[in-house]
């Protein structure tokens, strides 16, 4: 695959910055992270050579100067909330975060949290984290905010939250997903610190959208496709237009809260630090973009996937025709449409020429892989093992997992199991075939070729079940889906 973006330039020109940042203050930043710290898949995908714990790596650069606070809000708590990618709950989120911080030698200095107001939950949480020996801080719900400034900056705003005790220069914010109130976090930290003597200051680092590429660059657009369902939307930042005459790139919720952050920041310390939203950030990503044709292709299709993605929820009841529309609209943008995707014209023509549903796959080299529906296998399993014995250089036609073999497997699922599908599913074929490889140089050949999967695309002609939807996650492969059903069940 072609890279257009510089890993290393990026890790050394991002850790300087946010050095220099520190020093223009009394050597104490907190920094807001967005996005995902070291599992930033989006951004490894629309701009192709980005990995995917860049941000931690970087981190780990400043490692003797940062610690970590991860903030994590009551309400979601109480309700439960999962991370739609790991399918947790935030609260199992914060231990995930922790222990993955401590085994790249980062440290996490507390937990904070946020907009509490009498959750039991949250008492719940907080007293589980303390018996784990991890310092827990509550912050408290502000009536008004965030426009009810007298009251925010004051001992019964900001002041009644409990003073998070940091050891570092650089404290690192950090969240398992938006809306758990890390900017809040850090300007209740500002205030405190101000008010013992300590003029703290205030960073933002969010990937997305970069601030120093065209407002309607694929990059930019393919933010937007990623945050339909919170309806952000890039635009042009007028108070950085207005201080500096320079046209730059921010997102709505960023400029629409900047007077209010900068009324904060003038009642804190006199004045404000900051002229812009764009002021306010650090990210460096758009000065290590390398080919920009790439990326921009890049874009385009991960907006495709974020459209099936989008699609597909309309049908099972998980996304809103909004989402939908918005992300069309952002196609129209980029001058794209589905069939732009290879391997969606390759599934669809397969699918009409078997009258049944079929599955296409891209290998890196641009090579079209497809597999059919069987009586032994299901489009997707199918789709695996013609990959594999591709990659393995085998005959198309040999049986790497004998159809004998096969047929006890679907026993076991109809007779004994209930199952009304005697056709084997992605996870199936793949333990099939680990058992073959035990006697068979050709299984083995082939399963030896899972690892060249990561990073391939397919389309399947109808939509998958969650089963093989997590075995394509589990590979690395970029996954899309027609929104139909390949039944038309209603169980």
């Amino acid at each position: 695959m072609k890279t257009g973006f510089d890993n290393d330039k990026y890790l050394s020109m991002q850790s300087e910055h946010i050095r220099q940042r520190i020093n223009q203050f009394d050597n104490k930043l907190y920094l807001e992270f967005g996005g995902k710290l070291f599992d930033d898949y989006h951004a490894s995908r629309v701009l192709p050579g980005f990995a995917p714990d860049s941000k931690l790596r970087m981190l780990m650069q400043l490692s003797d100067h940062a610690e970590i606070v991860i903030v994590i809000s009551a309400g979601d708590i109480e309700k439960n909330k999962v991370r739609g990618d790991l399918g947790i709950t935030y609260d199992i989120d914060v231990l995930r975060l922790i222990d993955a911080f401590r085994s790249r030698g980062l440290y996490v200095g507390s937990v904070v949290i946020t907009q509490f107001s009498g959750q039991n939950s949250a008492l719940t949480f907080r007293n589980k984290l303390e018996k784990l020996g991890i310092k827990t801080y509550i912050h408290y719900s502000i009536e008004g905010y965030p426009g009810n400034i007298p009251l925010i900056v004051s001992d019964e705003g900001y002041g009644k939250n409990e003073y998070i005790e940091t050891t570092r220069p650089l404290v690192v914010i950090t969240a398992p997903g938006p809306g758990s109130g890390k900017m809040a976090t850090c300007l209740s930290q500002l205030y405190h610190e101000h008010k013992r003597g300590v003029h703290a200051g205030y960073a933002k680092f969010e990937t997305f959208p970069i601030w120093n590429i065209p407002l309607k660059h694929p990059v930019n657009l393919a933010y937007e496709a990623a945050t339909a369902d919170l309806n952000d939307v890039n635009m042009i930042d007028p108070f950085h237009l207005d201080a500096y005459g320079e046209t730059t790139v921010n997102y709505n919720r960023d400029v629409e809260i900047f007077p209010v952050l900068s009324a904060i920041f003038e009642r804190i310390f006199g004045k404000c630090p900051y002229q812009s939203p764009t002021d306010m950030g650090v990210n460096m990503a758009g000065n290590c973009i390398v080919d920009d044709a790439v990326c921009q292709e890049a874009s385009k299709q991960e907006i495709i996937r974020r459209y099936y993605q989008a699609v597909d929820g309309l049908t099972d009841g998980t996304r809103t025709e909004e989402e939908v529309f918005k992300i069309q609209l952002l196609m129209k943008q980029a001058k794209i449409s589905p069939e732009d995707r290879t391997v969606t014209v390759a599934a669809k023509e397969r699918a009409e020429k078997t009258s049944a549903p079929a599955a296409a796959m891209e290998l890196e080299n641009g090579q079209i892989i497809t597999g059919k529906t069987s009586d032994l296998l299901g489009a997707s399993a199918a789709l695996l093992l013609n990959a594999l014995k591709e990659l393995a250089g085998l005959p198309h036609d040999l049986h790497v997992i004998s159809p004998a073999s096969i047929e006890p497997i679907q026993k076991l699922k109809t007779e004994y199991l209930g199952s009304k599908n005697p056709r084997l599913h992605t996870d199936e074929v793949l333990i099939a075939l680990s058992s073959s490889a035990a006697t068979s140089d050709a299984a083995r050949m082939a399963l030896e070729q899972l690892p060249k999967l990561k990073g391939c695309q397919v389309h399947s002609s109808v939509m998958l079940s969650s089963i093989d939807r997590k075995i394509f996650q589990k590979l690395g492969i970029q996954l899309t889906c027609e929104p139909v059903y390949e039944h038309k069940k209603l169980y």
